[in-house]
């Protein structure tokens, strides 16, 4: 959610609305269904590709693009956020929404029907700038279609469709590559997206036709420059690596170092003052869910990757890895959920940054000491437990340090704070897999710089706060 998209709830204009109803009662039972299934596809989507990608880099010989193939949706996926949530803002969730689902859309195809690697990862630019713009139109939909009493229900449905594709996405897009073909792994959810929305129409047709605020909020151009310098620096980042591979005669290091810190530079208006520094209380709420969460997802998309190659795994199996961490991650969040108040905020997110950082140090080991795959895949369930237990408690301190006049601006620096940290984190890793000259080196390489990023977690976690500001 993008401070842009800080909607105030309305009365929804579909007729003989009860607000005790059920999300899955009329009138909400359609757009309900409709609304969770474009969830749970965008989110197969991600964790598919995450299995396929090996096989799509050997397939294609693109090696040199694997880490942009991901980072690079992460980085216009923000693009996509700031986008939409003020074309919702000015002119109601209609339109953004037709146009983030027909942008997913294409990339799907473009992906899909790619026949080279430069053409894949320009599909997964598209796809990655609609994803992230149907989120934010999607939670304007809920605002504007669900009473207040309903809005916890609906989010709860929104993370389960989350849950859902983290426990079957990796081993069943493994099966679909393995029997069908890759391409039908983006092809396929092509037929799915269509129906999905075809489901929330209905309540589409009323939804903007609602007495509008006396100032019609202008475009935030501002934020939309600053989002779209951090995604061309986070791409140049990529390019850098490319570089190198190429033999280009040039200072990939200087050019590396330089979209850092343009990439830094730019999120610094999209964030809290004090988050690149780790100021105590919200600004280290957020940079920590960003070192960590780059640090896992940076070693995730290699992980799959080094039991391929390495370890001989088919795509099937090494999908089932994650699938583990997905496990425990669900379960984590249970737990963490049930206890409540008897678990600190604090003590939560310190213990998940311990067990990330234990996770993908094993990983490291693994790789570097030659050990069993099974230690690596077991690390793996203690780095889904960790994120289990941080995750949900960091955007409950969000929310905690938030008044009512940033909720917005916070939900949206802590979602580019994931989407941005993770893409920064993917390009470095892509330039650090090329720089050795053996794969066990190269995956080394991954997993020792996701360790530091994690490492650094670890250090800023202590900072963070659960005062209220309210």
């Amino acid at each position: 959610m993008t401070s842009d998209q800080a909607v105030t709830v309305r009365d929804s204009t579909l007729p003989a609305t009860d607000p005790a109803a059920g999300i899955l009662q009329r009138p909400y039972l359609w757009v309900t269904i409709g609304a969770c299934a474009l969830v749970f596809l965008a989110a197969f989507e991600s964790l598919a590709v995450t299995t396929i990608m090996p096989v799509v880099s050997r397939d294609l010989d693109g090696a040199s693009l694997y880490a942009l193939a991901f980072a690079g949706p992460l980085a216009t996926g923000v693009i996509g956020m700031v986008a939409a949530g003020n074309w919702s803002d000015r002119r109601g969730p209609t339109a953004p929404l037709y146009a983030s689902v027909a942008l997913f859309v294409a990339g799907l195809l473009i992906a899909g029907t790619a026949a080279s690697m430069p053409v894949l990862v320009a599909g997964r630019l598209v796809q990655g700038l609609g994803g992230g713009a149907m989120t934010v139109a999607l939670y304007v939909v809920v605002a504007r279609v669900y009473p207040a009493l309903l809005h916890p229900k609906i989010f709860a449905a929104f993370a389960a469709a989350w849950v859902i594709p983290s426990l079957v996405g990796p081993f069943a897009a493994g099966i679909v590559a393995q029997v069908l073909s890759w391409h039908w792994v983006f092809l396929g959810v092509v037929g799915l997206v269509v129906p999905a929305l075809v489901m929330i129409v209905p309540v589409l047709r009323g939804v903007d036709r609602q007495p509008q605020e006396s100032s019609i909020p202008s475009w935030a151009v501002g934020r939309l420059a600053w989002a779209g310098l951090a995604a061309l620096a986070v791409l140049a980042l990529n390019l850098s690596a490319e570089v190198r591979v190429a033999g280009i005669p040039a200072a990939p290091g200087v050019l590396a170092a330089a979209a850092i810190v343009v990439a830094l530079v730019a999120v610094r208006p999209l964030v809290p003052r004090g988050t690149l520094t780790a100021r105590r209380g919200l600004p280290s709420v957020i940079l920590t869910r960003g070192l960590v969460s780059s640090a896992f997802f940076g070693a995730e998309v290699y992980l799959p990757y080094l039991l391929i190659e390495q370890y001989e795994f088919s795509p099937t199996f090494a999908g089932l890895t994650l699938t583990g961490g997905a496990l425990a991650w669900a379960a984590a969040s249970a737990i963490q959920g049930r206890l409540g108040n008897r678990l600190d905020h604090r003590a939560a997110v310190r213990l998940g940054s311990v067990l990330v950082l234990a996770a993908i140090t094993l990983a490291l080991v693994t790789t570097a000491l030659n050990w069993p795959a099974a230690v690596a895949i077991a690390g793996w369930i203690f780095a889904g437990g960790g994120m289990g237990l941080l995750y949900p408690r960091l955007s409950v301190m969000t929310l905690a340090l938030s008044t009512k006049d940033n909720e917005g601006f916070n939900s949206s620096a802590m979602s580019i704070s994931d989407s941005l940290g993770g893409a920064l984190a993917l390009a470095s890793t892509a330039i650090v897999f090329a720089a050795f000259t053996t794969t066990a080196e190269s995956f080394a390489g991954v997993f020792a710089l996701a360790a530091v990023l994690a490492a650094a977690g670890v250090a800023v976690a202590p900072r963070v706060s659960a005062r209220t500001a309210r």
